[in-house]
C-alpha cells in the first residue's frame, strides 16, 4: 500500500508561483509513474504533469498544453517525493490538484488533493 500527501497549495494572484509538494510513503516509488492532475468545479479531471522511469536514471516528463513552459515536474526519490513548480499562474489554474501513483492509464494510488486558487 503506498499512501500519498498533497501539500502547498493555496491563494496566490494571477502571474505568481507555487510549489506542490507529494510525499509517498509504504514503499520506495523510484521507478513508479508520478502524475499530477487538477480539478476544477464542474470540469472533467485534467491531467497536468507527469513523471515516467526510463531506466536507470532517466526520468521523462509530459506536460499538458495548457501548462508546458509555466509548470515543472520534479521528483527526488531520496525522498519519495515529487514537485510540483508552478509559474506564471492564471486563473485556470484555480484547481483541486491530486497526485497519483501507478502505471499510466491506472494511476494505483491517489492522494487527497491540494486546492489551487490563483486570483485575477
Amino acid at each position: 500500500q503506498v499512501r500519498l500527501v498533497e501539500s502547498g497549495g493555496g491563494l496566490v494572484q494571477a502571474g505568481g508561483s507555487l510549489r506542490l509538494s507529494c510525499a509517498a510513503s509504504g514503499r520506495t516509488f523510484s521507478n513508479y509513474a508520478m502524475t499530477w492532475f487538477r480539478q476544477a468545479p464542474g470540469k472533467e479531471r485534467e491531467l497536468v504533469a507527469a513523471t515516467r522511469w526510463g531506466g536507470g536514471s532517466i526520468y521523462y516528463a509530459d506536460y499538458a498544453d495548457s501548462v508546458k513552459g509555466r509548470f515543472t515536474i520534479s521528483r527526488d526519490n531520496a525522498k519519495n517525493t515529487v514537485l510540483l513548480q508552478m509559474n506564471s499562474l492564471k486563473p485556470e489554474d484555480t484547481a483541486v490538484y491530486y497526485c497519483a501513483a501507478g502505471p499510466p492509464g491506472i494511476y494505483t494510488y491517489w492522494g487527497q488533493g491540494t486546492q489551487v486558487t490563483v486570483s485575477s
